[in-house]
């Protein structure tokens, strides 16, 4: 959408005036900002028609003509895939944020990472990126904001997108840094379960090649629901730094060892004690490879090189998903018993 030139609502401000007396602009209700920021109906807002022009072009250029073709790849001719920068992105306190497109850019092709709903549910990022000429689309968690969590918008954005990029046979990279979904009653009594599931379900059904990259947390049910093995995920890699588990080691060491904690002379040194003795069971990777939840426990340098490799791996992947039930359903007159046929009047049937 072009700002302060182009608007869309259902009803105009007039007719929002006579029925609920609220005095507001075209702008306001439905113009380029809001769609972008608050609805989320627009992915893009752009200052004029040429940049929206120019803007349609960049974006088709990572799309195939149609959904019978391949996604794009284009003559790549950069330079060494080891990218070192990778490795300094990830602060070493668990709860200090960092931003997910620093890692982004260090990965795919220079100056390549288009993102789609920028300003929309900012807690995931989307986009699309080329990664050795070949386009990707790209989902990842966002640290720098709610710090990565998923709720409603987040899981409707990345989900929309998710089926997009499966619709136009473009394989998908997963970028996971998430501490579970957000709590509180705004997001139960609005249907988190609803929406979390929806995201879970495209990642589900998509065929396309599904590669994902833990960088630090993976928690709980969001760590499932972020294209993890559970829910058929091609390539699961994950960094040194990376933390699989059901919640943080606080969290986690005052439910699981309540009882023991709450029975010994001091409560406070037996929860640090029960805290450091999880965080060196799960606050790393090799207990999740080891049950086969990931592939490979890999150098952020080397995360460029690896993606490379398996994204050619699976060039040729083919998924078939299986086949919706057919029932067979007889329509009968109010003379017969369900199913059955009496008088010797005939029944049809028919499929769906």
């Amino acid at each position: 959408m072009v700002q302060d030139s182009s608007f869309m609502f259902v009803t105009g401000p007039n007719v929002v005036k006579t029925v609920t007396h609220e005095e507001v602009t075209s702008e306001e209700l439905g113009g380029a900002s809001t769609h972008s920021q608050k609805s989320g109906v627009a992915h893009f807002a752009v200052a004029n028609d040429l940049q929206c022009i120019n803007d349609i072009k960049k974006l088709l250029s990572y799309l195939p003509q149609n959904c019978e073709e391949q996604s794009p790849k284009y003559p790549y001719s950069g330079g060494d895939a080891n990218r070192p920068a990778l490795s300094s992105i990830v602060p070493e306190n668990a709860n200090q944020p960092y931003n997910i497109k620093d890692v982004i850019v260090n990965i795919v092709d220079e100056n390549s990472f288009y993102e789609v709903h920028e300003n929309y549910a900012q807690n995931i990022v989307v986009g699309f990126a080329f990664l050795e000429g070949k386009s990707i689309g790209i989902v990842a968690n966002q640290p720098a904001y709610l710090a990565g969590v998923l709720d409603i918008q987040s899981s409707n954005k990345a989900a929309r997108f998710v089926r997009f990029c499966d619709s136009f046979n473009i394989p998908l990279l997963v970028l996971e840094d998430v501490p579970g979904f957000l709590p509180g009653t705004d997001q139960e009594w609005d249907g988190i379960i609803n929406n979390g599931a929806k995201l879970l379900y495209a990642f589900c059904e998509a065929t396309v090649p599904r590669i994902t990259v833990i960088t630090r947390k993976a928690y709980g049910g969001a760590y499932d629901v972020m294209n993890s093995k559970h829910i058929g995920a091609d390539m699961n890699y994950a960094w040194p730094t990376a933390e699989i588990a059901v919640m943080g080691a606080k969290g986690a060491a005052e439910i699981i060892f309540k009882k023991e904690i709450d029975e010994s002379k001091d409560p406070a040194k037996k929860l640090l004690e029960k805290e450091a003795e999880y965080a060196a069971l799960f606050a790393n990777p090799y207990n999740a490879a080891a049950h086969g939840f990931v592939d490979e426990v890999i150098e952020p340098h080397d995360t460029r090189k690896k993606l490379i490799r398996a994204f050619d791996m699976l060039k040729n992947k083919v998924a078939h998903l299986p086949k919706k039930e057919t029932r067979e359903y007889s329509v009968v007159s109010s003379d017969y018993s369900c199913g059955s046929k009496s008088s010797g009047s005939p029944s049809s049937f028919f499929r769906f």
